[in-house]
């Protein structure tokens, strides 16, 4: 799990023929200037450093696919800050798929907005895959990447994630902090095929679980947009192509769209608000949610009926009008 950077859902290569022991079999020139010869080297040093100290979030210290699969789920495009409550509150509320599978939907997505986790979909795919997993696997999640991309709303990345920490069973993990730890250390251009293949390269052969929250902790942690080299004791300097040049250049990396401000966050006041009342009119209730609110203005009645058609195609909110006045209430 990263720091702050947003999980991608983007396809992982999967190529067993380049977990090599040493050597640079598996890499195409070009692709890693700046890898050592002597890969195991590379390794014990990161593991160890890893090892020594590391943050302690929560589904670290689980095997358990069903609640890696829910930090994995959350922790998509929202911060980390906002995840670890949240994932303990959900696991709390619905411990097992079975819980899960049994519960309404409309509560499930009721949660997600609640606790500001971004689009409602993913609460539904969850939902439903927890429904997967107990009619089509006997409540037993699959432990191989290819089959869990056939749980409801599980991409390649998330499929692997899964894979590697809850069975160690996964392929090398590239998210945005692992590019630009390549791209720094070892002078991988700035190309996913590349990333991959030296990714796929260095990572120790069943040890996934390990190795892909190691490297995945040094770019949250040491290797950030802003390195930390020295401060955070960062295990790879005698090798890293950037700490000997001083250039720590990295490649561009999706910035964190701002939840202050987002239709998440006025979509979440509207749940939060509607749960105190018994209904509100369509005025009150923006009124109640937005300071700057006019009816006739950039953020007033068109822009407040958005939300809460949002709402309610959620299954969150059911919307009433009558004399001219449009009323709304939870679902």
């Amino acid at each position: 799990m990263t720091d702050t950077d947003a999980r991608p859902e983007r396809p992982a290569e999967r190529d067993a023929s380049l977990r090599t022991d040493g050597g640079t079999e598996g890499i195409e020139d070009g692709d890693a200037p700046g890898l050592p010869a002597d890969r195991d080297a590379v390794r014990e040093a990161l593991t160890a450093w890893y090892a020594a100290d590391h943050r302690d979030f929560p589904w670290r210290r689980t095997d358990d696919p069903y609640e890696i699969l829910i930090s994995e789920v959350m922790s998509q495009q929202t911060q980390l800050d906002r995840v670890v409550p949240a994932w303990e509150a959900f696991v709390e509320e619905w411990p097992t798929t079975a819980d899960l599978a049994a519960a309404d939907r409309g509560d499930v997505v009721a949660f997600w907005s609640t606790h500001s986790l971004g689009y409602n979909n993913r609460a539904k795919y969850l939902h439903e895959a927890a429904g997967q997993i107990e009619a089509e696997y006997d409540g037993a999640f699959p432990d191989a990447p290819d089959e869990l991309e056939a749980l409801m709303g599980v991409g390649p990345y998330t499929a692997n994630a899964v894979a590697s920490f809850a069975f160690n069973n996964g392929d090398a993990v590239v998210d945005t902090n692992v590019k630009r730890v390549l791209y720094r250390a070892f002078d991988v251009p700035d190309d996913d095929d590349a990333f991959e293949r030296v990714a796929s390269a260095i990572l120790p052969d069943g040890e996934s679980r390990i190795w892909n929250n190691a490297i995945m902790e040094l770019g949250g942690v040491a290797c950030g947009k802003k390195p930390r080299c020295d401060e955070a004791g960062c295990p790879w300097r005698e090798w890293c192509h950037a700490y000997q040049t001083g250039d720590f250049t990295a490649p561009d990396v999706p910035t964190q769209p701002s939840f202050e401000g987002s239709r998440r966050q006025f979509r979440g006041r509207i749940v939060r608000l509607l749960g105190e009342h018994d209904a509100m009119e369509l005025d009150a209730l923006g009124h109640r949610i937005r300071v700057d609110y006019a009816p006739d203005g950039e953020h007033g009645r068109e822009w407040l009926r958005g939300l809460l058609s949002d709402l309610a195609d959620d299954g969150l909110v059911q919307t009433e009008e009558a004399n001219g006045e449009l009323t709304a209430r939870l679902r």
